[in-house]
């Protein structure tokens, strides 16, 4: 098994890599449907690459067998 480094992800690249814009990003938080993010500092957030992937990959097999996540 390879060692993979956790990585954080600021919102700009989060909203990126899910399409969806910062206010989306914050309401599914608020509805608990997207995960939440880390605090790195007195007023910088970040997340982590692996929750993001995994909530992506979520995303697809929801919409492949038609069942929400």
């Amino acid at each position: 098994m390879t060692y993979r480094p956790k990585k954080l992800l600021r919102l700009p690249v989060v909203c990126d890599r899910v399409g969806y814009s910062r206010s989306t990003v914050y309401l599914l938080i608020n509805r608990s449907e997207f995960p939440k993010p880390i605090s790195i500092g007195e007023r910088a957030v970040a997340w982590l690459e692996s929750d993001i992937d995994a909530w992506i990959e979520a995303r697809i097999e929801s919409g492949r067998t038609g069942v929400s996540a």
